[in-house]
């Protein structure tokens, strides 16, 4: 089956009717019906499937052992997300196998297809959370104590969708067996578009982090209450969100959001007592996003002190800037001779692994340059191209 056909038969699962965008958190309905799907598919290919300890989905052409090579994505997405940034990845590397037996291909390397859980982070707040449990670059009793909006704990989640949370954790037997690890995802940005080209070979991704900031201030009532007696945090709190982008704007390409806002306890005739908002602030060079972390922080310090209120900044994840393996890199440039390298500013699990193994991803052209939205968007035609570009440059590393 192509690419366009195995993203057709899962189009409907996780969509939202009204807006046309997926909302597809870790262990939900949706993606528990996504990975079911594929647990299907990958059978269906004859490949030897098992779901590890950290819930990451493994489908072996071969035995696992050591030295293999590793490819695949996630199939989890953000609230209002597009249909590709995951799904892409997953179904090319299911359709790279089925190129790779056309060409009747006889790998002397296993070959695997790993799909890693909760990569957008969107349900507990932590990106790429799979591979960092696989890696132990989160420890298991932070994974674990995580919390959803609903309150529910990972360990929680975890056990409903069928993993024993007492077993997650840094798992050495799993990360030995990646020889090399490849992720093909679709392009969040206009990179390809501008290069005209269908392929591109990442290059780096932008060191990144995400930071909960918390305002308290003075709950009350919304008609007793004048202007002048009120410390309302939902009002220092916007101004702080002002000085997030004033800031970032001048900081040459450095990229700063705050997209989750939420007041404390919400009512509309009520003044909040507490406000909670995430900052996510990118750059290529660390030292200059921590400097414009420290600026913000300083920032909301004194906006908070203007409304009577009083804030905290507190540094929940944080990604260094990836440059990856120079040799992964020249065996894809061989492989795809015409695919330009691409650095991007989205992470990935593949940014994660590449701290313990050669890793390296393929990009493929996304014609609106839009992500993280129901317009983001891949043509038929690349999309099944991209399998062919993943059977390429996994063939030679099978020899």
């Amino acid at each position: 089956m192509t690419v366009t056909g195995m993203l057709s038969a899962i189009e409907r699962i996780g969509r939202d009717p009204k807006s046309g965008g997926y909302y597809r958190p870790v262990m939900s309905t949706a993606e528990l019906d996504l990975r079911t799907w594929f647990i299907g598919e990958a059978e269906a290919r004859g490949l030897d499937v098992d779901t590890d300890r950290n819930g990451i989905i493994w489908a072996w052409w071969g035995a696992p052992r050591a030295g293999s090579v590793v490819t695949g994505s996630h199939l989890d997405s953000v609230p209002g997300g597009g249909a590709f940034d995951g799904p892409l990845g997953v179904a090319a590397a299911l359709a790279a196998v089925d190129v790779l037996r056309e060409r009747e291909v006889q790998p002397a390397r296993s070959l695997a297809i790993a799909v890693f859980p909760e990569e957008e982070g969107s349900r507990f707040g932590l990106a790429c959370l799979g591979s960092r449990l696989l890696t132990g670059k989160i420890t298991a009793d932070h994974a674990r104590a995580l919390t959803d909006r609903e309150g529910d704990t990972l360990a929680d989640v975890f056990a409903r969708g069928g993993i024993d949370p007492r077993r997650i954790g840094r798992d050495d037997e799993a990360l030995g067996r990646i020889g090399r690890f490849i992720e093909l995802h679709i392009e969040q940005g206009r990179g390809l578009i501008d290069l005209n080209e269908p392929i591109a070979i990442a290059s780096s991704v932008l060191g990144h982090g995400r930071w909960r900031v918390r305002v308290t201030g003075q709950g009350n009532h919304a008609g007793t209450t004048l202007m002048r007696d009120r410390s309302d945090p939902v009002v220092a709190a916007a101004a702080m969100v002002g000085a997030v982008s004033a800031l970032t704007r001048e900081v040459d390409d450095a990229r700063a959001t705050v997209g989750r806002f939420e007041p404390f306890p919400g009512g509309t005739n009520v003044i909040a007592s507490a406000v909670d908002f995430w900052l996510d602030a990118r750059h290529l060079d660390d030292a200059t996003t921590r400097a414009l972390v420290a600026r913000i922080a300083a920032a909301c310090e004194e906006i908070a002190a203007a409304h009577g209120c009083a804030v905290t900044v507190s540094e929940e994840s944080w990604s260094p800037t990836v440059d990856f393996d120079a040799g992964v890199a020249r065996e894809l440039g061989a492989a795809l001779p015409s695919a330009p390298l691409l650095g991007t500013g989205a992470g990935h699990d593949a940014g994660i692994l590449s701290e313990f193994v050669p890793s390296g991803m393929l990009f493929t052209r996304n014609p609106s340059g839009i992500s993280h939205s129901p317009e983001e968007h891949a043509e038929d035609a690349d999309a099944n191209h991209s399998a062919v570009a993943l059977a390429d440059a996994l063939q030679g590393m099978l020899r």
